[in-house]
């Protein structure tokens, strides 16, 4: 293909990105197909659950998998129609992650940092927001307009086949080996943060226990940004950012609440 072809067709995309948008109605960078995406989740994820030991703890199963129903209930749109797995594995980082495709991982290592059920709310709110406002395909979209037209092509090429591709594996947060999550953006980590508190709120949990999770993980990590946030330029600011906005979804939460919504998941 030549060059002028290919500046062509990314130029096309680049128009056609611009009416992507996300759950809030502003119009983001995404020029990937979201079944790409969802395959690669789809796929990442069996792998993980042959490669990795899957928690043999039944109730701490129920217990996850309760927390994150009642925040996919919550979800915008055919999010919330989606037949989501959720697996725990049994891994002593303190990790969780969501993929494309109805995917979510959590490490038994993040829930002896989730010290109850909203702070584990907090964990899983921040990961599946990082799927709604698609940040897998807005990653992939920047990668694919800085790269060369020949990798642009090699992209495409291994999408649509068995090949393994690097690129989409980049996209939705993985790293070189299936099961290396990779940080998000710092302004994609924001956006989930944000996100994924009015998510909490609006299942019924107190949003003001996403401040104090992230006290937990610094206290577990020394002062040191746990692996799942890593990107974040001052967590000091991320807690306060956290804190200050509680006090304006309490209502949220209040009213989920009076619907019989909130903790009630046994552990």
């Amino acid at each position: 293909m030549k060059i002028s072809a290919i500046c062509v067709c990314i130029i096309t995309a680049l128009s056609v990105s611009s009416c992507a948008t996300n759950p809030e109605g502003k119009k983001i960078f995404n020029m990937v197909d979201s079944k790409q995406l969802n395959a690669m989740g789809l796929s990442a994820f069996d792998e993980m659950k042959v490669k990795a030991k899957v928690s043999p703890d039944a109730g701490l199963q129920n217990y996850v998998k309760c927390v994150t129903n009642k925040l996919i209930a919550e979800l915008p749109g055919d999010f919330a129609k989606q037949d989501w797995e959720v697996v725990v594995f049994d891994d002593q980082t303190p990790n969780a992650f969501a993929l494309p495709g109805g995917k979510v991982g959590v490490h038994t290592g993040i829930l002896q940092v989730a010290q109850n059920e909203a702070q584990l709310a907090a964990v899983i709110g921040h990961e599946l927001s990082h799927v709604t406002y698609q940040h897998g395909g807005q990653r992939v979209s920047l990668q694919m307009a800085s790269e060369a037209a020949g990798q642009v092509v090699q992209m495409y090429a291994g999408s649509n086949g068995q090949q393994r591709n690097p690129y989409l594996e980049a996209a939705i947060g993985l790293g070189s080996q299936v099961g290396v999550m990779l940080p998000f953006s710092r302004k994609h980590e924001s956006e989930a943060d944000r996100a994924g508190q009015m998510l909490m709120a609006r299942a019924g949990y107190d949003p003001a226990e996403a401040s104090k999770l992230w006290a937990n993980m610094m206290a577990a990590g020394n002062g040191s940004p746990p692996q799942w946030l890593s990107t974040h330029p001052d967590p000091e600011k991320r807690m306060e950012k956290l804190a200050a906005r509680a006090p304006d979804l309490q209502p949220l939460a209040e009213t989920a609440r009076a619907q019989g919504k909130g903790q009630s998941c046994p552990r």
